[in-house]
């Protein structure tokens, strides 16, 4: 490939139950990205959506979610960004296609899976002293674990069980084969 040839952007969203790590291990893909010199951009797709109040019939704020979503990605895109890395849940083909359709580049699906035992005990790490909070994700781990095993909307899965986050990351870009060396290692090696 010739030196100024760019590579054609792809998507990959991190899926997973509550306190699977989704965001944490899309973080670390893109340091991974960054130290490989791959142009990247990481997104939460939880924070490109609140807002208050919510649409009534829209009690995850999804619609403004993707309006957010075709906007800021775009704006990666243009700056020459080839790798977006989402974070978040799509607990339909139909949310899927959605999302696929606001970045407007191929997309490919990786669900983290962990134990609930584990998952459970990241939730009370992470809520501390929150026990309303707490109790809450806790019912929707397993409610959206099982949406998401009946969806069936991934490409891959990675098992985020017991590894550490850049352990999990590291899977998750080789298994997307999104992995390649720096310019910087190439010189050096070569």
């Amino acid at each position: 490939m010739p030196p100024d040839a760019r590579p054609i952007p792809r998507a990959l969203l991190i899926t997973g139950t509550v306190g699977v790590g989704k965001t944490s291990v899309a973080e670390a893909m893109g340091e991974l990205l960054a130290e490989a010199e791959i142009p990247n951009a990481v997104m939460d797709l939880d924070r490109l959506c609140q807002s208050w109040p919510t649409p009534p019939a829209d009690r995850f704020n999804v619609g403004m979610l993707l309006r957010n979503l075709r906007c800021v990605a775009g704006h990666y895109l243009d700056a020459g960004v080839t790798r977006l890395v989402l974070a978040g849940v799509a607990e339909s083909r139909t949310e899927r296609d959605h999302y696929e359709e606001a970045i407007g580049i191929g997309l490919s699906v990786c669900r983290l899976r962990a134990h609930l035992p584990a998952v459970h005990q990241r939730l009370a790490h992470r809520h501390g002293d929150d026990h309303d909070g707490l109790r809450r994700h806790l019912n929707r781990a397993g409610e959206l674990d099982r949406i998401l095993d009946r969806a069936a909307v991934e490409d891959f899965t990675v098992d985020a069980t017991e590894d550490s986050v850049t352990a999990v990351a590291t899977a998750v870009l080789r298994t997307a084969d999104w992995l390649r060396p720096s310019r910087r290692a190439a010189r050096i090696s070569g």
